[in-house]
């Protein structure tokens, strides 16, 4: 009888670049030290429907510069009931798998949180979202690629934007956080950030205006979180042409294209070592623990407190634009 242990590999929810290059640590890391590998494709929906397959170490060669996820991701509504994770459950049984390392966001760890309420499986996270806002790491895989799409964009807009006399209002991801706005602003010389963490009343985007009028500038941008202000940056530009019909402005929403491209070395490093991470997580017995990294030490935060606890945007990085804009 084959005793042999078998790790189970998704990744769910919005996909992240880096994520990849987990799949890869994780499947690498866990044959090298004599487990077996079952990747699950399509998320927690691929879970209930079996849709597994065993991974050798050739099945994740060439994919550490590959955007998005070789194992595909989805959203399961399914999942959230206690009749889906039983049949998810049974898939575990059929297949033998005798822990799970899940890689997603703060939906992905609530999934897992549950089912390991439910059922006796060890489960480690690793924290895959471009919206960095999981509590307990520093970073999260695929928000250094993200950050760096955003400020390329932003270098492009400022280029037509000062032909054009123009204020450029640009949608970005985040969920509920203002990460990838404010440190994007931040990189991308903005003159203002708008983000759910802080109010956005007029007021921020009249003083956002007159920072680029002291500086005689002819043209701003203005990031907008895509949730912080009811209608988005098309609700922004609104309120600014009411208070300044003599601007043209002219709205920007990036869209997915945030999350796809080549993840930059900083993301295949941090995803490396976490999918490294989790292995040796499972060797040590750890169960039911996100993989996170703290001032360059890897860390693990039990999934409780990665859902649970909410990370805060530092004072400074908030300071940094009203300063460095002017």
């Amino acid at each position: 009888m084959d005793k042999t242990p078998t790790i189970g590999v998704l990744t769910s929810g919005g996909d992240a670049p880096g994520m990849n290059a987990a799949i890869r640590a994780v499947t690498r890391e866990a044959i090298c030290n004599g487990m077996k590998v079952k990747a699950i494709y399509h998320g927690y929906q691929g879970l209930i429907d079996g849709e597994v397959k065993e991974f050798q170490t050739q099945d994740v060669s060439g994919i550490i510069q590959r955007g998005g996820t070789i194992i595909k991701s989805a959203r399961c509504a399914e999942f959230q009931t206690p009749e889906g994770r039983k049949k998810a459950y049974k898939t575990l049984q059929r297949e033998k798998i005798d822990a799970l390392i899940v890689i997603g966001g703060d939906g992905t760890f609530t999934g897992a949180r549950n089912f390991s309420m439910e059922y006796d499986i060890p489960i480690i996270g690793l924290p895959g979202t471009i919206d960095n806002d999981l509590w307990g790491t520093d970073a999260t895989i695929g928000y250094d690629t993200a950050l760096n799409t955003i400020t390329d964009c932003i270098d492009k807009l400022r280029d037509t934007g000062a032909s054009h006399d123009r204020i450029f209002l640009v949608e970005v991801m985040g969920r509920d956080a203002g990460f990838l706005t404010l440190n994007a602003a931040i990189a991308g010389g903005c003159e203002a950030a708008i983000i759910p963490e802080r109010a956005p009343v007029p007021e921020q985007i009249e003083e956002a205006i007159k920072r680029g009028q002291r500086k005689s500038k002819n043209s701003s941008i203005i990031l907008v979180q895509e949730h912080a202000f009811e209608g988005g940056a098309n609700k922004v530009a609104q309120l600014i042409e009411q208070v300044h019909p003599e601007y043209s402005t002219r709205v920007t929403v990036l869209g997915h294209l945030q999350r796809g491209g080549s993840p930059t070395a900083s993301d295949r490093i941090l995803a490396s070592r976490m999918g490294v991470a989790a292995i040796q997580a499972l060797l040590d017995g750890q169960r039911n623990v996100m993989v996170g990294i703290q001032n360059d030490e890897i860390t693990l935060v039990p999934l409780n407190k990665a859902i649970q606890q909410k990370k805060d945007i530092k004072e400074d990085s908030w300071h940094a634009i009203a300063t460095l804009s002017l």
